[in-house]
């Protein structure tokens, strides 16, 4: 992967987790509300690890669980 294009997944990453912890909601409940059973999907995502990471639907679907605007995601 472009080294620009994995910093700013990693850059996505961090926002959701940041996002996510600020309304007190856990790893586990977000994957719920993206239709997943655990919380491998969000943890690596976050991380940006294994060659995960959020895609245009994950976002959309976070910024709408979070209530927040899906930019806030992608700004440093």
């Amino acid at each position: 992967m472009d080294e620009g294009l994995e910093d700013f997944h990693r850059l996505i990453g961090s926002n959701v987790k940041k996002a996510r912890e600020a309304k007190g909601m856990t790893q586990l409940q977000l994957s719920n509300k993206l239709g997943y059973k655990s919380v491998s999907v969000v943890s690596k995502a976050e991380k940006c690890i294994e060659g995960k990471y959020f895609n245009l639907d994950h976002l959309y679907k976070i910024s709408k669980e979070l209530e927040i605007d899906i930019c806030s995601l992608m700004n440093n």
